[in-house]
C-alpha cells in the first residue's frame, strides 16, 4: 500500500534542484558583487567581474561547439584563469580535466587522447611541453587550443594557440544563461592518478560530489566569509581538494600564487593577510625551516591544512610555534581530496604540545557529507577492532566518491568492492573511533618474517635535527628478505653521516626496524610535495618497485 508521505508529493522544479558547486558563485556574485575574488600581481578582481568572465568563458565554449559530456583541459598554474576554469567549463556543460604541469609531454599525450579533449587552455609557461604533447598524440580529433598570456610569467617562449585567452572571453555573453546540470550525478571533471605503474586512470568527479566535498571543507575548517585563501595548493590536484568552489561559498579571496616559494608565501600572508592555505607536509615543512628573518611580521592565527600520511611531530610542533592553528586532513584523488579530518577537541589544548601533535597527526573521522569512513579486513569486510593495534584498510562509503574510472570498468568495480571504495592504505582505529594510517598495503617491508612500518622508521628519522625530509623503502637482503633503507634529504646547511642516522634509529626502533643503508639527497617529489617512493625503489632494488 501507498503511504499518504508518498502521495501526490513528487519533487518538482518548486522543492528540488540538482546538487552543484556553481550555484555558490552565483549566489556571491549577486550578494557580494563588489567583494574580491582574484588577487594576481596587479590584477584585482570582483565576484562580479569573476562570474561575468565565467559566464563569457561558457559561452565562447558553447560557440565552438563545446557541450555537455566534452572534455576540457587546463595547463595552467594557481592563476585567474584556472579558477575561472573550474566555474566556467562545467556552466557549458562539459568536464573540466585539469593536468598536472610536473608531467611529462608524453604522459600529458596519453591523457589529452584518453580523456578525449575537445579543447585546451594553455599557461604560456607551458606551452613548448603542451606543443610536444600535441605532437605525441595518437587521435586524430582537433584540440582548439586557447593560449593564456600573464603579465607576472611574461612572454610565451613559443604560440601554440588558435586564439589567446582574453580575446576568447571577450567573444562570450557576460549574461550567459547557463543551466544547472540535469542531473547532480552528471560528470563535473575529470582528474588523472599518478601513472607509475601503467597509464593513468582517469577519475570521475560529479556535481554532487564537489558540492558536498566543497560544503565539507567549510564546516571542518570552520572558514568565515570572505576568508583570505592562498593558493600554495596546485589545482590541478583534486581541483584543489574542491577549494575553488569552497572559496566561492564563502566569498573569499582568491590569492594566486604560480609556484611555491617560502618568501612569496610569507609575503602573501604579509600583505594580503591570508588566513588560509592549504599544502602537502612538505610545504608546511618549508615554512617551518624557512630563515626567521623571513618569517618577521607574520601575525598568528593562519589557519593551515595539511593532507596525507602522518605528519612528523616536529613539523606540527614548528607550525604552533609560529602561531600558525593547522588541521589535518586525508583523503586520495578518488574522494575529491580530503574525505577526513582530525577534529580537534579542547581538551587537547591542555595536554603538553608533543602529545597534541601526536593526537593531531592522526587522519581522524569522516567529512561531514561522507556518510562512512572505516578501518575494515580487506578479506572479510569486518570493521577492525578499536584497539589502535588491529590493521586494516580504510575505506569510505558515500557522497564524497567518485563516479568511477574512466573506461576502466575493472578497476572501478575492484575499486568499489564489497560496496565501499578501498584507499588502499593500512590503518588502525583507536578507541576514541579516530583512523591513523599505519602504511600503505605496498609499503610494508617484510623482514625476516617481520612487518615493519616505513611511516613508523620515517617518523623516528624525522625527529633528527638534520632531516628535512625522510622516506623508508625495501631493499633486497640475501638473508632477511628485505631491510629497510632510508632515503634523506637534509636541511640547508646540515651536516651528519649514515652512521649517526643508524644511532639515532637505535635509541628509538626495535634493532631490526632499523634501516640497514642511507642514501643523502634531494628525494624525488611530485608537484603536490608527495615524495616518489617507486622511485627510490627503483634506487633501492626493490624486487617491487610499485607505485604509492
Amino acid at each position: 500500500m501507498t503511504s499518504s508521505f508518498d502521495l501526490n508529493l513528487a519533487p518538482n522544479t518548486a522543492n528540488h534542484a540538482a546538487l552543484t558547486p556553481l550555484s555558490f558563485i552565483a549566489r556571491t556574485a549577486e550578494v557580494y558583487p563588489e567583494r574580491l575574488a582574484i588577487v594576481h600581481g596587479d590584477l584585482r578582481q570582483s565576484w562580479a567581474q569573476t562570474y561575468a568572465r565565467c559566464r563569457q568563458l561558457a559561452s565562447s565554449l558553447q560557440k565552438i561547439g563545446i557541450g555537455k559530456n566534452d572534455t576540457v583541459a587546463v595547463m595552467l598554474p594557481n592563476t585567474p584563469p584556472m579558477v575561472e576554469a573550474h566555474f566556467g567549463v562545467p556552466m557549458a556543460g562539459a568536464v573540466l580535466n585539469t593536468l598536472n604541469t610536473r608531467l611529462d609531454a608524453e604522459t600529458l599525450a596519453f591523457m589529452l587522447d584518453h580523456g578525449e579533449a575537445r579543447a585546451l587552455i594553455v599557461d604560456p609557461e607551458f606551452a613548448p611541453l603542451m606543443a610536444r604533447a600535441l605532437k605525441l598524440r595518437q587521435s586524430t580529433v582537433p584540440i582548439y587550443v586557447i593560449q593564456v598570456e600573464d603579465p607576472v610569467y611574461g612572454e610565451a617562449a613559443e604560440q601554440i594557440g588558435a586564439i589567446d585567452y582574453e580575446s576568447f572571453v571577450a567573444q562570450g555573453d557576460a549574461g550567459f544563461d547557463w543551466q544547472l546540470p540535469g542531473d547532480e550525478w552528471d560528470a563535473i571533471a575529470l582528474n588523472y592518478t599518478s601513472g607509475t605503474t601503467g597509464n593513468p586512470k582517469g577519475v570521475v568527479y560529479h556535481h554532487r560530489g564537489a558540492h558536498n566535498n566543497a560544503i565539507s571543507n567549510v564546516l571542518e575548517w570552520d572558514m568565515p566569509k570572505h576568508a583570505v585563501y592562498l593558493w600554495t595548493l596546485p589545482m590541478f590536484h583534486c581541483n584543489g581538494w574542491c577549494f575553488p568552489w569552497t572559496v566561492a561559498a564563502r566569498a573569499a579571496v582568491n590569492v594566486c600564487l604560480r609556484r611555491v616559494d617560502a618568501q612569496a608565501i610569507f609575503d602573501a600572508i604579509r600583505n594580503h593577510g591570508v588566513s588560509h592555505y592549504c599544502g602537502a607536509p612538505i610545504v608546511h615543512s618549508l615554512l617551518v625551516n624557512a630563515p626567521a628573518a623571513m618569517k618577521q611580521g607574520v601575525p598568528a592565527g593562519v589557519k593551515a591544512m595539511v593532507a596525507g600520511a602522518a605528519p612528523p611531530a616536529s613539523m606540527i610542533e614548528g607550525m604552533e610555534a609560529m602561531g600558525f592553528d593547522i588541521t589535518h586532513v586525508y583523503g586520495l584523488t578518488e574522494t575529491y581530496g580530503p574525505a577526513t579530518v582530525c577534529a580537534k577537541h579542547e581538551s587537547w589544548n591542555a595536554l603538553d604540545i608533543g602529545e597534541r601533535a601526536r593526537l593531531n597527526s592522526r587522519q581522524g573521522v569522516r567529512y561531514h557529507l561522507q556518510r562512512s569512513a572505516a578501518v575494515l579486513d580487506p578479506e572479510t569486510m569486518q570493521p577492525v577492532p578499536h584497539d589502535g593495534q588491529t590493521m586494516g584498510e580504510i575505506m569510505f562509503q558515500g557522497n564524497i566518491a567518485m563516479k568511477g574510472y574512466l573506461k576502466n570498468p575493472q578497476a572501478t568495480q575492484e575499486a568499489f568492492r564489497g560496496g565501499w571504495f578501498h584507499s588502499g592504505d593500512l590503518a588502525v582505529q583507536h578507541p576514541d573511533g579516530y583512523i591513523q594510517i599505519k602504511d600503505r598495503s605496498k609499503d610494508i617491508i617484510i623482514s625476516g618474517g617481520e612487518n615493519i612500518s616505513s611511516i613508523e622508521v620515517e617518523d623516528v628519522l624525522y625527529r633528527h635535527p638534520a632531516v628535512l625530509a625522510a622516506a623508508v623503502v625495501a631493499k633486497p637482503d640475501p638473508k632477511w628478505g628485505e631491510t629497510p633503507c632510508a632515503f634523506i634529504e637534509l636541511k640547508a646547511g646540515a651536516e651528519t653521516t649514515a652512521e649517526d642516522i643508524i644511532a639515532h634509529c637505535k635509541k628509538h626502533l626495535a634493532g631490526y626496524k632499523v634501516p640497514r643503508a642511507v642514501v643523502f639527497g634531494e628525494l624525488p617529489k611530485t608537484s603536490t610535495g608527495k615524495i616518489q617512493k617507486f622511485e627510490l625503489r627503483k634506487q633501492a632494488g626493490s624486487a617491487s618497485a610499485i607505485s604509492v
